[in-house]
């Protein structure tokens, strides 16, 4: 006994090394993961082996709603979610996956720059800690048949992501009766014909093969999908300041860039698939996009008490407004 006590204080470092449990649904050898990857040798290096994380990409631990339950539980520390698993835990960042909210980059970081110590505060009261947003890009439709006006969303067997309020709010504003699944069956799903159109950044379609189902792109965007990474605030707290100041620094620097990578690569990822026989839509009319305006500001209405709050949204909304004033142009790629 005396022994064990005596190597416990000669070996204090040994007792606080940690590994931290994180999930995602980017595959490995995405440009995602490769970002995730070389945070943390960096992280492992600056708290001399003491702290790094244990991934499991490629959603081996289920989609978003499977990951979150088990970071409630403590089976899993920490996680690069969608929209919808950020939904769970902090409900009013939703805001920023509204349908037809921005119209390009420029406004999106705007409002992070404008509003992010509210969401941050939001994530805390949520029980986890913002170690940095990983934003997907712009979600364009991928259907097997022709998609030109509004009123063609009608005609297609849309997938929903099962339980994503976003998506039900965009697709009742279309009059779309979409099928609801979970992203694990989405591949599945489009082989056999149960839909026949799937919606996501470029980037993620590609790396879920799902654009070799697909043969049209839909050219206007349905929304801005944000993801972020996120530690259980239980965790986090548990950890030497020094190591909580590591994540928070290696956080912004390495998902600052990726952001930049994710939204090149995602104009990039559409002009390939482009290239490989995918057709783009024309670009829709003034009347249609205008249509597009008006059906997502009813969406976003009715997503207040169930996300947000009607003040959230009016001061975001108000904000875009102001930006748009100044004649930022609508631009996705």
């Amino acid at each position: 006994m005396a022994l064990a006590a005596l190597a416990s204080l000669l070996l204090p470092a040994a007792a606080q090394s940690a590994s931290i449990r994180f999930a995602t649904l980017a595959p490995e050898g995405s440009t995602w993961m490769n970002i995730m990857t070389e945070f943390n040798a960096e992280l492992k290096e600056k708290t001399g082996g003491q702290l790094e994380f244990k991934m499991y990409p490629g959603g081996v631990q289920g989609d978003d709603r499977d990951v979150v339950k088990k970071m409630q539980i403590g089976e899993l520390q920490a996680a690069g979610l969608t929209g919808v698993g950020l939904g769970m835990i902090a409900p009013s960042v939703r805001i920023l996956d509204s349908p037809w909210l921005f119209h390009n980059a420029h406004e999106l970081e705007a409002i992070h720059e404008q509003f992010d110590p509210e969401f941050s505060r939001d994530f805390e009261k949520g029980g986890y800690v913002l170690l940095g947003w990983t934003d997907l890009g712009f979600v364009y439709v991928f259907s097997q048949n022709p998609i030109e006006r509004p009123a063609d969303f009608r005609a297609q067997k849309m997938w929903m992501w099962e339980g994503d309020p976003i998506a039900q709010a965009a697709y009742q504003a279309l009059g779309v009766d979409p099928v609801p699944l979970s992203v694990i069956d989405v591949m599945a799903s489009l082989e056999t014909g149960l839909i026949n159109a799937v919606y996501g950044p470029p980037l993620g379609v590609v790396a879920l093969q799902w654009f070799t189902q697909a043969k049209y792109i839909y050219s206007e965007p349905l929304a801005y999908s944000s993801g972020a990474v996120v530690m259980r605030k239980k965790t986090f707290d548990a950890l030497p300041q020094a190591q909580q100041k590591a994540l928070l620094s290696l956080g912004r620097k390495y998902f600052a860039r990726l952001n930049g990578m994710t939204r090149r690569e995602n104009g990039q990822a559409l002009r390939s698939l482009e290239s490989q026989g995918l057709k783009m839509s024309s670009k829709p009319s003034i009347a249609d996009v205008a249509l597009y305006d008006k059906l997502g500001h009813q969406a976003r209405l009715s997503l207040i008490g169930k996300l947000y709050t009607a003040d959230l949204l009016k001061r975001v909304e108000s904000s875009l407004a102001k930006l748009r004033g100044k004649r930022i142009r609508r631009a996705h790629r």
